[in-house]
Order: C-alpha cells, then structure tokens, then sequence
C-alpha cells in the first residue's frame, strides 16, 4: 500500500475507498459480465455472440494478478522499466509471463486508461494488460448510450463513437437519427427540427428563422440569410464585399460614405477610406484642401502658423507678416528684443557707440538709441564737480546740482573736512565748497 498515492489507498471511508468503488463499476461493468445486465441483446445470435464473448475472455484473457511479498532476485518491471530489488514487493499476472515478468504495484495498470486495475482483475491480450473494460472494446464496439457491447451485424458510427442503431437519437427529442441528417453542438446530437428550434437565429431583415440548408451570416451578435446580407441603402449584395453598419443596418462602402462619412470643410467632399485627414481647430480638409492663405500650396506635412482663422505656411508668413529686425531686417523667428515699438535679434541688440550686446544688460537711450551706460556716460551725461566721473542716473544714483557744477551724492563734500554737504548749507570758495565751519575759519 506504501507505494500508492494517498488518494488511491481504499482506507474505509476515505477517498481511496471512493476511488475504488468507482473503479470497480468502470472496469468491470456488469453488462459485460452477465447477460442478465443486458437489455440490448435482440435476437439469438446476439446473445450466442455474447456468450461466446464471455467464454473466450474467461478462459483466455481475464485472471487476477498475485502479490509476491519479496522478489528473490533484482528484475526489471514491465512497466516503467525500473528496478524490482531483492526483497521488494511486486505484482504478477500468471496469463503474462506467470512469475517471470513482474511489476511494481504502482505500475500495476491498465494499458489503455492507465488507472490501477481494481483487485488486481486484469485480462491479456496480446502481452499488454488491460482493465475488462478496454479489453472488451478491443474486441467488440460499445455503444456511446447504454455502455453495452454491440453484438449485433448493424451498429451507427458516429462522432468517434459507435453506437446500437437505435440509440443514436437526437439528444432533445430521442427521434432516431441513423439515415437521418443532424447537427452536432456541444458534443451531443440534433435532429434539424430541434437544432433549428433551440439554436438558429432569426434574420435581422427578413425576421425568418435561418435554417440548416441557408447560410448563415453573421457581424456582431446579428444575422442575415445570405440573400438578405445587402446594403440597405441600394440592394446591392454584400456577400465578399467590405460593408458598414449603421444603426443595425448594413450598408456598402459607397452607401456608408454617401450617408454617413465626415466631410472636407473645404470642399465639401466626403472623406473616403484610405484619404488623409488633416484636422485642426474643430475642422477638417483633406490633403489637396489643406492649403496656405497666402500662395495656396498644400501644407501637408509642412509646419504652418495659423492667423485669423487660416493656416500660413512658414515662408509666407515670414515673407507677409513676421516680424523684423530693425538693425538687420531680417525675420525674427525666437528670442527677439522690443525697444520702444521697435523689435531686434538679441544678436542685433547692441550698444550704437561700442557694438556691446545689450540683451540683458542695463542700458539707456539718446536720441532713441540704446547705448550701454559707459558709453551714454561718456557720451551725455552730467560729469562730477569733483571726481569728473560720469552721473549717469542708473539704477539708485543719486546726484547734486548747484548753477552749472554737479556732484555725486557722494562727492558732495567739504573740501577741507569731508563732511557730507548733502541736505545741509555750503559756501563757496572759488571752485572749492566748504561747510560752515570751514568756510568761517
């Protein structure tokens, strides 16, 4: 018992014992062992056919296997080609080989169904062993509906299966269907009445059942006998041929474009299959459509600059409306500068004086030229009394005037102490200013 699955062990009221319950009705099936189990057997010959059946199987193939406790010498067993050792517990089945060929008791199984043969039961044919089961089908057919061999002269194959004439029937209705045309679904039988009862569908244009004999075509859940599977719009067939829906109804390619396909807001044209569609702002043209304002040369897969509810392309709205360098006169395309209304590449943007670029620079004007504060200093503005640099005014530069002489804030001093004059009284001295103190000694 060690060397079978937990599963398989027939402990009472285990799984085991389960398995080996059924395994007893599926090998050895009692309308095989006994014609008082078979209801099937119609006429004499059937039933002289079924105990000759049971007389050869008896005494030629079927036979209990036997446990020998241990193996005397190592051999090999006769189904996984492993080692029987010494001392191991194996199988033999006297019909095959009596002591001679062996098996573990795992391997003990039926060559056809590969479960364990029930209590050992096998029967023989030719070296292999089998459960009863498959061994009798092997010599006679089994009808797919009773599960009895067939012993009778006529017998239906049908669907891989073989079946008593009368058994293969229509798995609604029971009619007989052996002569009879059926439809097969979900593995079982149909006569054409039930078949098309349960299971045809209704024409979506006709509202007639599609019958066995009409094809059946079929787009999303709906169906259309083959006469019926035209366009809706001009009646032409649509069997092969590319077709639309709308609304449940089917319609050809041209009906569909004619009624239903987005148009150029251009032209007024639909858009066909296989068309370029440009679309920008809420609108749509096709390729020839989408054009420039200006020259009126397809914009395909050109850049192009929309102005007042048109497209551009780039020439010609640097040609008509782009802005221009007021020093170079070329057009600026990014990162131009404005100076009073007027617009400069960064690169163009310099001081009139020195060339310095002036983008990002403090600068100043004269005469509405920009002009770097050293040059504008240099150039215009107010020189200091006192240190004869330049009082340009930028940024928080503060300065003094008296009559026609200026002074840094800073430099607004006494000449003698140094003391800041700013905001206070001064005396002059010639070109000298002196505070009050100074100015009395």
């Amino acid at each position: 018992m060690q060397q079978l699955d937990n599963n398989k062990i027939p402990k009472l009221d285990s799984v085991g014992k389960k398995y080996h319950d059924m395994q007893l009705i599926v090998q050895l099936p009692r309308q095989d062992l006994s014609v008082d189990h078979c209801r099937h057997l119609k006429a004499d010959t059937q039933l002289e056919s079924f105990q000759e059946f049971c007389h050869t199987r008896d005494t030629e193939a079927l036979d209990i296997g036997y446990v020998i406790p241990r193996v005397k010498q190592t051999t090999a067993c006769q189904n996984c080609d492993g080692e029987i050792e010494v001392g191991d517990l194996a199988v033999a089945a006297p019909k095959v080989g009596g002591d001679g060929l062996l098996w573990h008791a795992a391997c003990f199984t039926c060559t056809k169904c590969q479960e364990l043969l029930v209590d050992l039961c096998y029967c023989t044919k030719d070296g292999a062993i089998y459960c009863e089961r498959h061994y009798a089908e092997l010599v006679r057919p089994r009808c797919a509906a009773c599960d009895e061999l067939i012993f009778s002269a006529e017998y239906t194959k049908a669907m891989d299966q073989d079946w008593h004439t009368s058994h293969f029937a229509c798995f609604q209705c029971d009619l007989a269907l052996t002569g009879h045309r059926y439809v097969l679904r979900d593995e079982h039988a149909y006569c054409i009445n039930c078949y098309e009862t349960l299971f045809a569908h209704t024409c979506e244009e006709c509202k007639v059942v599609i019958g066995t004999d009409s094809k059946d075509l079929s787009y999303k859940e709906l169906h259309w006998h083959e006469k019926c599977f035209q366009c809706s719009d001009c009646g032409t067939s649509l069997v092969d041929r590319p077709f639309a829906t709308q609304n449940n109804k089917l319609y050809c390619a041209d009906c569909h474009d004619n009624n239903f396909a987005p148009r150029c807001d251009q032209c007024g044209q639909i858009f066909r299959a296989g068309m370029k569609k440009y679309e920008y702002m809420g609108k749509q043209w096709h390729e020839h459509c989408f054009c420039c304002q200006e020259c009126g040369q397809p914009i395909s897969n050109k850049s192009f600059i929309p102005r007042d509810q048109h497209v551009i392309c780039v020439t010609c709205y640097e040609q008509q409306y782009a802005q221009r360098c007021t020093k170079c006169k070329g057009v600026i395309s990014k990162g131009g500068v404005t100076f009073k209304n007027t617009s400069w590449h960064r690169d163009c943007f310099t001081c009139t004086n020195c060339s310095k670029p002036l983008a990002g620079e403090k600068f100043t004007s004269q005469d509405d030229k920009p002009y770097c504060a050293d040059c504008y200093g240099d150039l215009f503005a107010k020189k200091c009394d006192r240190c004869l640099k330049a009082i340009t005014g930028l940024g928080s530069t503060k300065f003094v005037s008296f009559e026609d002489r200026h002074w840094h804030s800073d430099c607004f001093v006494c000449n003698r102490c140094q003391t800041s004059l700013v905001g206070q009284g001064f005396l002059l001295d010639g070109s000298s200013i002196l505070c009050p103190e100074c100015g009395q000694s």
